[in-house]
Order: structure tokens, then sequence, then C-alpha cells
């Protein structure tokens, strides 16, 4: 699996020089003449010989050279992540959700059969036999699947942490059920895994023993701002002795008062119950809820009802009574590429009957599966429910829409001789464009797994090529086929940068790296200053794409309160964007979406691509 890690060469610095006119580049087609003349200055000011823009270029490429992993890595997981304090759920937790299994509508069926699939996949990773991800012929980092199994993020001020337990002792799951947590050995005492016969019997005493009653939802605690919550479990579930727990200011919440009962009251039943959930191999979420459109099940795997629910796990399978399903990842160690091809590998693997499910028959006596069991103060209790209202007043705030175009998808977008990635980056800009009347910053995930410890750099798909052919677009005296020529140079542009980015060179990381190289007494340059600075990378449009025929929904939520989230999926025949935001009219923005992509079939095919250069 790390055969080729070693191997790959580290993230790039790239030279001042390349940067700031690929900067200006972004900057120029989403602002006026006047301020793309203070940005220029700005610029200029920056690269001016022996000026900070030198000094601080030297001090990332010192940084480098010193780094045995990446430069960027440890800034980024913090930066991005780990330091981020609002609520993972929405604004960090992504979410996937799986076509229909119809050889297991029985939600403990499903559930049992996607179980064993990820213990499958679990092995190839505690064995490291789990061939690279390679993008044609180069390998790609794989550190990020170290993060996949018994992984949890902490909650921590100022900035999180994440808890990599061993992956050969813990072979436990958390199931999750009307708000209860069980804990489910997935191995016989021998060793040997249950078979998914056996998983099945055990859900089914899961189902059998949460009854119909909810408990208290500890797991709502995960939807809290993260210093609220790094605060209750210190409190409540922590180990530390308790005259020192108690004495805290009562303002101190959520995980320290978690941790402190149990210290107060000289027992381990929080502490316990929490290690538990730490050290689990994944969370799998029995949901009482039978979601049937594509945006109620969106929603149901994105966020729940935020109380069955424990969104600090790396992983989160989500079975429902009518056994549909989906997933939910945490997002600050794993990108969704990793997730995407355990997800993809389980669905596809029970499809084709590649998974070995063991005996049918489950006669071997099995212990009951462990209730987790938990000390709630009525402090903690009050907090308990405030996190409730809270997560319900965020989720009220919001909406989703799923855009489901079906017809045309990747094998026409190929016969234009375009790519399809841009081909759908070009419809988020003309969608856009028809509802506004404008172009907005827009942010597309770029992979830089080529690279040791890669993660993503920013593609940005607005170019002066791509606000011309909007327009065009528009213009009803304007021809299809010029609409059409149009388009191709706006992708060609979109693509090309895509290509700088996927190398190391964008501009975004770059551009943070000199930023957080300043020290903390010296004054920002005029280059970070600059309105159109923050103005460029205030990411209205939040785009990804995952390629996968596997899925019916995938998404997350808006990066600012006035943009949207929009995943994407170009399928053989069909393509799929899911909006999310905090309401802003996203009926309108999918009925614009059906609008693009129809207007630009028509003008793509007005325009053929031209021939391509003979070989001989």
């Amino acid at each position: 699996m790390f055969k080729y890690e070693a191997q790959l060469p580290q993230l790039p610095v790239p030279p001042l020089e390349e940067t700031l006119p690929r900067y200006l580049q972004t900057v120029r087609p989403l602002v006026d003449d006047v301020s793309f003349e203070r940005t220029k200055e700005a610029c200029a000011e920056f690269a001016k010989p022996g000026g900070m823009g030198e000094e601080l270029q030297r001090r990332l490429l010192a940084r480098a050279d010193a780094s045995t992993t990446s430069w960027l890595i440890e800034w980024w997981n913090d930066y991005a992540y780990m330091g981020y304090r609002d609520p993972t759920v929405i604004n960090v937790n992504y979410f996937f959700v799986f076509k229909d299994d119809k050889r297991r509508r029985n939600p403990i069926a499903r559930a049992a059969s996607i179980v064993t699939a990820a213990l499958e996949f679990k092995k190839l990773v505690a064995n490291e036999q789990l061939e690279p991800d390679m993008a044609r012929n180069t390998p790609l980092s794989m550190v990020q699947f170290k993060y996949m199994f018994n992984s949890t993020r902490i909650p921590k001020i100022p900035s999180d942490v994440t808890r990599n337990a061993d992956l050969a002792t813990n072979n436990h799951i958390i199931v999750m059920r009307k708000n209860q947590f069980y804990v489910l050995s997935t191995i016989h005492s021998d060793g040997r895994q249950l078979s998914t016969a056996e998983l099945q019997k055990q859900l089914q005493r899961i189902y059998d023993m949460a009854g119909n009653e909810k408990e208290p939802p500890v797991g709502a605690l995960t939807t809290e701002h993260r210093d609220t919550w790094a605060k209750v479990k210190m409190v409540h579930l922590s180990s530390a002795p308790c005259n020192l727990l108690i004495k805290r200011p009562s303002k101190f919440q959520l995980r320290d008062r978690l941790l402190a009962v149990s210290a107060a009251n000289e027992t381990t039943t929080n502490i316990r119950s929490l290690e538990k959930i730490e050290t689990a191999s994944f969370v799998l979420c029995l949901d009482d809820t039978r979601p049937v459109t594509k945006e109620a099940t969106a929603r149901a795997c994105w966020h729940g009802d935020g109380r069955n629910r424990f969104f600090d796990k790396s992983l989160q399978f989500i079975v429902f009574e009518n056994g549909k399903a989906g997933f939910n990842g945490e997002h600050s160690m794993m990108d969704a590429t990793p997730t995407s091809r355990l997800c993809d590998w389980i669905i596809d693997n029970l499809a084709k009957d590649k998974i070995n499910h063991g005996s049918p028959v489950a006669n071997t006596p099995l212990p009951a599966p462990e209730r987790l069991t938990w000390e709630l103060s009525s402090d903690l209790m009050q907090g308990i429910e405030e996190a409730g209202r809270k997560f319900d007043d965020v989720v009220a705030k919001h909406d989703v829409r799923v855009v489901t175009f079906e017809a045309y998808g990747k094998n026409l977008i190929k016969k234009f001789g375009v790519s399809p990635d841009a081909f759908a980056q070009m419809a988020i800009q003309l969608a856009y464009f028809k509802m506004y009347g404008k172009v907005a910053p827009t942010y597309e995930s770029a992979q830089t797994k080529k690279f040791a410890y890669g993660r993503t750099e920013t593609c940005r798909s607005v170019s002066m090529e791509s606000v011309a052919w909007v327009r065009a677009m528009e213009d009803p005296n304007i021809p299809n086929k010029i609409k059409g020529e149009m388009g191709r140079k706006a992708i060609a542009a979109q693509s090309a940068y895509m290509a700088k980015a996927i190398e190391g060179r964008g501009v975004d990381r770059h551009l943070l790296g000199l930023r957080l190289s300043l020290k903390p007494d010296e004054p920002k340059p005029s280059i970070f200053t600059d309105p159109n600075f923050a103005y460029s990378c205030h990411w209205k449009l939040s785009t990804s794409q995952i390629p996968s025929e596997n899925y019916t929904g995938y998404g997350w939520g808006e990066v600012v309160p006035d943009g949207y989230g929009v995943a994407y999926m170009v399928r053989e025949e069909a393509l799929q964007f899911n909006l999310a935001s905090m309401h802003l009219r996203n009926e309108e923005f999918q009925t614009y979406f059906h609008e693009a992509l129809h207007e630009m079939k028509d003008a793509f095919e007005a325009a053929p691509a031209p021939p391509r250069p003979s070989k001989l």
C-alpha cells in the first residue's frame, strides 16, 4: 500500500514570478478596472527585489528544505480543519448516498452486508495490502488511509487533534440506534470475523434491545462548537482528577463536564463509554426514518436529526428503515477520495458477490452487544438539549436541492472533445450567471496526492474566457457555433489551471504559505490587505466532483454564508449536482442548471471539435 510513498516528490514551492502573474490572472475577471489596478500595484510592491515578498519566499523555501513530509501539511491540517472551531456537521463533514441494493431491502440485512464489506476493506488497510491509488501511471500518496479506521477527531482548545487506535486490537464497531450506543465485537474469541449472518443476528438484537424509546442524545454534543464540546468532554468524560475538574468555572462546559461527572462520582462510566467509541473501527447508525426523495436522503446522510450520530468518527455508515443507506465522513485528516474508494469498493463488491459472507447460518452462541451507559448530570442534560436546539436551528437555515439531469452525460461530453469535469464546471458558471447576471469566485478541489502527504490545491475556475463565454451564451444575437467555440476556450482555460493546480502550482496554497511565514509582529504586506485578496477567495461557489456510478447523492455545505456548496457527479449518461445553501433560492438555481446544460449541448454540437493531429 505504501510501496511508493518514499519515492513521492515533495510538494513544490512555486517561484514568486510564476505565482503573482497567475494570481492576477484569476483576479482580473472578478473585479473592476480601478480595483484591479490597486491589486497590480500590491503585487508589484510584493515582488520588489529585497522586499517582503522575497523574504517570505526565502522563509518558505527554508521550511520546505527542512521538511521531511510537506511544507504545507501541518499548516493546512490545522488552518483548514483542526483549528476550525464552528461545528463540523454542515460546515466540514460530507456525505454519500448509496444506490439501492434491491437484494437487501431489509435494513438489518443491508447493514450487516455493509459492515462485512467494510471489515474486508479494513483488512486490506491493516495488512497494507491495498493497491496504491494511481493517476494513470503516477502513484499517489496513501497517507490519508492511516486515518480511515479506528480514528476519531478529538475536540481540544485551541485546535483539535486526531486519535488513532490500534487496528489489530480494536475489533469492535459502535452501533447507534435510538440515540443509544452499542459495542458490537466483530470477531469471535478465536479471532475469526463474524459472518454476515452472525452480524445480522447481532444487529437484530440491538434493534430489540433499543426498543422504541429514544435515550438522551449524547451524540448531539458532537454537533456543537468545537470549544464548547471540548469543555464538555473535559469536565464530564476525562480521567483527570475530580478536584481539578470541579473547580473550573461554570463556563467550562460540555466535554469537560462529561468527563468530570465520572471523576466526581469516582466511577469510570463516561470515560469508558467514550473510550469504546473513540477506539471503534467505525460507527454504524441505524436510523428509524424512511427518506425517499433525493433531497430527503441527502439531508438524512448529511446531518440527519443530529442525535443518532457521532460526527467525530472518521467513518459513519447510515442505514434507514426502508433499506436505503449512505455515509458521513469527518473531513479533517481525509479528503473524500479515500472514503469514496472505500464506499465504491463496498458497493461494487457486494453487487458482484465478491464479498466472503461466511456461513449463512448463525448457530454459534454470541454474547449480547454491550449497551454503553452514561452518567448525565442535570447541567450536562441541559448542555445536550442546548446542542440539539442549536443544531435544529442551523439545519433549518439550510436548503438542499438536487439537480438530476438525464438527457446526456460523460459519454456525449467526451464526443464533444472536452473534459467532462471542465464541462460541468462551465455548467456551474452558466447557471450562476443566469441567476445573478454576474460571476463569482469559484473553488474547485484539485488533488495534489502525487506529492508526499499531498491533499488539495484550489482550481480557480473563473477566467476571462469563461466570463466572455457565459455572457455570449446569454446573448441571443450570437450564433451557437460561436458560443460553442468560445465554450471550448473557456474549458481549455479551466483545464490548463487545473493541470497547474495538480502539479502544486496553483496560487492559493503558495499564498497561504507566504502569509503564514509572517512573524506575529510583522505588518501584513498590501497584497494580503487588498480587498480583492479576500474577495477572490470568498468562495461563493465551493465545488468538487466525485466520479461514481454507485452514489445517488454526494455533498456538503456552503463555505460562506452567501454562497453554495455544489457537489457534482458526471456519470456515463447523466449529471448530478447537489446544491446546498442558506436558502439562496436553490429551487431557481436548480432550474437554471437544466437550462444551462440543454443550451450547452446545442452550442457544442454546433461547433464540433477540430480533428486531432495525425500520429503518422
